[in-house]
């Protein structure tokens, strides 16, 4: 297994929230690949990719939400080389043409069904020409390109490989990598990491941002404990990240806020306990690899809340830095995964950081029995036989959720 290769092309930069900006990025390519600026693009987009674009704002859009600016603006600024990096460079010009084409109804959006939870279908028409770009199972999968009917390229078969690899990891090799490996091959993506996943934490307990909900948690607090500097600059990276704040984030599992969770609270400790950079940097590898095995079952998308793995997955992190036994460690994922599953996902907005910092507080519940040695047992409801076993009981759940995504999506579209 070549955990290497796996978190280099997992640990990835992105402007904004990545559903938005694989929106953008898909426009900017069939654009790209039709030649000339169109005059319509219609964005065909599975429900949690609507739901996750909904009521995020777009950065560098002028503070907008929705569909029809992502990708319209993805559109207006173009250069897909820059993949989820594709709206950086917007301009005032950029947003102003984005105006008028909103209210020219340049862009329609309608629902696929019967595909992948991620899936962006964009179709960019001229008077003589059609360019269609197609996005599956991640962020910057493309997987079909086609100009005028004739298939450039398709790719489909990349995606049945990815899963695969993801599928292939135990909790017990990504442990004894962590911890004895040579992980230099990761170290520029591991210190990206740390120095964009903080400046967006920074940035978001000193501004106004969201429902502020980092800095909430440290009202009233004149002497934090560790424990709600973890939660707060954890959610305070994502209040700013959900309101449109131009800052980049390392994302984990296609996702700034899990890469945000998962790292942040890591971090904080490390700085707290004056532990080496080797230290921080084993600890940050285990708990990316840890969040993408958890996730590997439940996919990138789901109506399972996935800052809830990426919350219990950082603070075994915390356990794996501080140098736990590996039971405490394996007990602290699953008590924690036990006591938080259920948490739904509603879209990508400002709650999301009350959700991080909820899941966080659940974890450190998690920690305290395993350090306790009052760990649930086996067979109280998705708690199995083997923490690899609880982690598909995990991935099992979610995929069953499809309904729910549904009924999600349904009450959202009402408001």
């Amino acid at each position: 297994m070549d955990y290497i290769s796996l978190l280099k092309s997992e640990m990835r930069p992105a402007f904004g929230c990545t559903e938005p900006i694989a929106l953008a990025y898909a426009a900017a390519k069939a654009v790209s690949v039709l030649d000339e600026f169109p005059n319509h693009i219609h964005a065909r987009c599975s429900a949690n990719i609507i739901k996750n674009v909904k009521s995020v704002v777009i950065p560098n859009s002028g503070g907008r939400k929705g569909l029809q600016a992502a990708a319209t603006l993805g559109a207006i600024v173009g250069h897909p080389e820059r993949e989820l990096e594709v709206l950086e460079s917007a301009t005032d010009e950029d947003r102003k043409w984005l105006g008028t084409l909103l209210n020219a109804n340049f862009c329609t959006v309608s629902l696929a069904e019967g595909v992948d939870n991620l899936y962006i279908e964009i179709t960019a028409e001229t008077d003589e020409h059609t360019a269609v770009v197609r996005i599956e199972n991640d962020h910057t999968n493309v997987t079909y390109v086609a100009v005028d009917g004739e298939i450039v390229s398709e790719t489909i078969n990349e995606i049945k490989k990815v899963a695969k690899t993801e599928y292939a990891m135990t909790f017990d090799s990504i442990y004894e990598f962590s911890k004895t490996a040579d992980i230099s091959g990761v170290i520029p993506q591991i210190k990206q990491q740390v120095e964009y996943n903080t400046a967006i934490s920074r940035e978001g307990l000193s501004n106004d941002y969201g429902s502020n909900i980092g800095q909430l948690l440290l009202l009233d607090e004149e002497n934090p404990s560790l424990e709600t500097k973890c939660k707060a600059r954890a959610a305070a990276g994502s209040d700013a990240r959900m309101s449109g704040c131009p800052l980049p984030v390392v994302i984990c599992s296609g996702s700034g806020n899990q890469g945000l969770t998962v790292s942040v609270p890591i971090i904080t400790t490390a700085e707290e306990l004056g532990k080496s950079d080797d230290e921080l940097y084993r600890a940050l590898v285990f708990a990316n690899l840890l969040t993408l095995y958890v996730k590997s079952g439940i996919g990138k998308l789901s109506a399972y809340c996935g800052v809830v793995s990426a919350g219990v997955v950082s603070v075994a992190g915390i356990a794996f830095l501080k140098g736990d036994s590996k039971d405490i460690i394996e007990n602290t994922l699953v008590n924690g995964l036990a006591s938080l599953s259920g948490i739904v996902c509603d879209g990508a907005k400002p709650s999301c950081a009350g959700k991080i910092a909820i899941s966080l507080d659940g974890a450190f519940m998690g920690y305290k029995q395993a350090r306790l040695n009052k760990n649930y047992q086996k067979g109280d409801g998705l708690v199995a036989y083997t923490v690899d076993d609880t982690i598909r009981s995990i991935g099992t759940v979610a995929r069953g959720m499809k309904e729910t995504d549904v009924v999600i999506l349904n009450e959202m579209l009402k408001h």
